[in-house]
């Protein structure tokens, strides 16, 4: 078997070439950028993962949030990537076990989060990770449940942010974002 290499990254690597934009999903309006082609692409992933990697890294994080579902899908290959944990943000009635929950408002109505109540340590260094920031709720969000729980929330990353929502402004922690597009 041929050994595997780590692809060779090219400042001109753009990650925008491997997202997909379909128009009217979930419903008219919106255009809904889907990080699905990114996501089979290895030398894509390996780059976006690399990206991450070096932008969360300096935050000396103990662990890593990632918000359901699509958070997931970066957080835990970078736990593993960085060598911390990896824990899930989720809705209602999808964690075992005793949960801790946060109910937050949205510009459409509400939502829930909750996270397992034995998750986090008390004062551990945690980074948040999601596949898009648009209005910020959500995050936001996050960022308070897990400080309801002890955690010391450094910061926090996505794939994709939505600049002209100015979600981030929701956010007093840093924010890094690979991509960006007004809307």
């Amino acid at each position: 078997m041929a050994p595997q290499t780590q692809p060779v990254e090219q400042p001109e690597f753009d990650l925008r070439n491997y997202i997909r934009n379909i128009p009217d999903f979930p419903k008219p309006g919106i255009l809904f950028h889907d990080i699905s082609p990114l996501l089979r692409n290895a030398d894509a992933w390996q780059v976006a993962t690399g990206r991450l990697a070096r932008v969360i890294a300096p935050w000396q994080p103990d662990i890593l949030a990632g918000i359901e579902s699509r958070g997931f899908l970066t957080a835990a290959p970078l736990a593993q990537r960085l060598g911390c944990g990896f824990v899930m943000l989720r809705k209602p009635g999808k964690l075992p076990g005793e949960t801790v929950s946060l109910d937050y408002g949205l510009e459409y109505g509400h939502d829930t989060l909750q996270i397992q109540v034995d998750a986090i340590k008390p004062g551990q260094r945690v980074v948040i990770l999601d596949d898009l920031l648009a209005t910020g709720g959500t995050l936001a969000a996050s960022v308070q449940l897990l400080r309801n729980v002890g955690a010391e929330v450094v910061g926090c990353s996505v794939m994709i942010e939505l600049t002209g929502l100015h979600g981030r402004d929701k956010l007093d922690i840093p924010l890094h974002s690979l991509i960006h597009y007004e809307f």
